[in-house]
Order: C-alpha cells, then structure tokens, then sequence
C-alpha cells in the first residue's frame, strides 16, 4: 500500500550554496499525490515543484529543479533519498527559499524525523517503474547504466586521486531497509582545493566541517573523521538514489555508476523515458511491495551517529 507520514516534520539549517537559513516542512498528501515541492515564500500559482526528473536542471554540487514559472529548488537529493529509502510515496515539501537545509551533509537526519514521526497507510497499491531493457549514458570516463532487475539495486565505484578516497566499490540491493541501515548516514565528500575554489568563486557558502567530509591528500579534515571507512562510494550511491527517485516511483532495475554525478543519472533517466520499450509502470502486489525501499523499515536500523 501505498504510504505518507503521520504529521508534518519541520527541518531548519542553512543552504548549502548560500549559507543563509533555510527551512523545510514535509506535510502528508493522500493518494497518487506524489512528491510536490512547495516554495512558501513565491506567489500564489508560482509555487509547486514537482520531483520529477524532467524537471531537473544542471547545476554544480547538487540537484536543483525548477517550474514552468521559474521557480527553484536544490539541494533535493537527501530528502529525496530518505523518503524513497524510507518507502514514503507521497508528501508535500514546502520551503521558505530556494535551497533545501543541507543539515549534516547526509539523509541521517530526515530519516529519524520520518521514522519517528511514523507512517499512514494508504488505501491504494504503490506502482513501480520495470526496467525492460538495458539503457546507458557516459560522459568522458564516467558512466551511468539501467539494466533489468526483480528489485532495485545499485552498483557504484568511484576513483579519485586523494588517498583519503581512493578507489571505492559498493554493491546493495535497496530492498527494505538497506539504504537505511547501510548508506543514509553517509556525509557529502569533497576536497580541501576544491572547497577554496567553490568560496573563492562563491559557491557552497553553507559548506562546514559539520556537513561534509573534507580531504586533503590522505587525511580526513573533518571532526571524528569518517563514519564508514568507504563513506565516499555510500554517499554516492545515497545521491543515486535520491536522483533515481525523480524518475516518479520506484525503480525495478539494476542501476550502475561509475564515476557518475546528479547529471548523469538525470540524464540516464531523460534516455530511459525516450527510449522505446525500456521501461513499464507496474502495479505491485504485496510481494512486490515487501522488496522496495523502505518496505518494513523500523528504528532498530537506524544508524547511531554523533
């Protein structure tokens, strides 16, 4: 059945590009509802959003979505992370600006708050997205791919010259509670160099200690160091997830990632809905359901982080 949270759940922090304070409710929606992001601040008619992956437009660090009016919001990709990874299909995301909090860099927080705020079950079947055939995209070295699966699984590797990174690789499938117990608590990951860069130019003004991990050659900047000693490749796959849920509903498919962005899994999404005969909207039963994100999910798997 398809679900939605209990009660609202309020979030304050700041943005992640403009350091300014920034404030997030997610409020319940009934049936078929969707993921709707609401900007409280812009005028009446201007102010929905839709998480949907064809309304994603490029920009650095992060996945930003805009409306027909202009409208923006970035800096999605945890809560949308949490809510798939919690197996929530349906709320309303109002925000007071243009940025989501980015809080502690990772979907730790907004999974506690949807957990402990609990779940209303909806009188209706959750429909899936099937993957029928293989569809990919690459950019120079980097490459996204969706091939067929039972069940949502993500493959990612990344390689990066720091010692502190390093060549990383993870396997998951995301049935359950899996992204819950395995990668919501994994923080955003970044070098020392690029973070000068990004404040020298006027980028990520919200970006701390606090809610990144920051690397320089082979040590860990950050208070308490890491969290998994492969939370960079956790992270990324945390990302994927929160792109891949734009796609509208859950995935049935085995998503790969290969030094892959926000970009390139929005574009991998944008060839998936133009290609001919690749995809399929299936209405799931209750053995279906029991295999997707979050099916099942309780606070015993909740990681304990600082």
């Amino acid at each position: 059945m398809q679900t939605t949270i209990k009660h609202d759940i309020t979030f304050e922090g700041v943005g992640l590009h403009s350091g300014a304070p920034a404030k997030l409710v997610i409020r319940p929606a009934g049936v078929d509802a969707g993921l709707m992001f609401r900007r409280v601040d812009c005028a009446a008619g201007t102010t929905d959003i839709p998480a949907l992956w064809d309304h994603v437009i490029q920009s650095p660090l992060c996945t930003r979505l805009v409306n027909a009016a202009g409208t923006e919001v970035s800096t999605v990709e945890h809560v949308m992370a949490a809510l798939m990874g919690c197996g929530v299909q349906n709320a309303v995301l109002e925000v007071d600006g243009p940025e989501v909090p980015i809080l502690d860099g990772s979907s730790i927080p907004f999974v506690r708050a949807i957990l402990k705020t609990g779940f209303t079950r909806l009188d209706a079947p959750v429909r899936a997205l099937k993957v029928l055939k293989p569809v990919e995209v690459r950019r120079g070295e980097a490459v996204a791919r969706l091939s067929p699966h039972k069940t949502l699984l993500i493959d990612f590797a990344i390689d990066f010259a720091d010692a502190a990174i390093g060549v990383q690789r993870k396997r998951l499938n995301m049935a359950n509670g899996s992204f819950v117990r395995e990668l919501s608590d994994s923080r955003t990951f970044c070098r020392k160099a690029d973070i000068d860069e990004m404040l020298a130019n006027g980028l990520a003004r919200g970006g701390t200690m606090d809610n990144a991990v920051v690397v320089d050659g082979d040590k860990v900047l950050s208070p308490g160091g890491l969290r998994h000693q492969d939370e960079a490749v956790r992270h990324k796959m945390l990302d994927a997830l929160g792109d891949l849920a734009l796609a509208g509903a859950p995935i049935l498919g085995h998503y790969e990632g290969s030094r892959a962005g926000h970009a390139l899994t929005n574009e991998l999404l944008r060839v998936l809905f133009a290609t001919p005969g690749a995809v399929e909207w299936v209405t799931c039963d209750a053995a279906m359901e029991a295999e997707l994100p979050g099916a099942g999910v309780h606070w015993g798997e909740v990681p304990q982080v600082a």
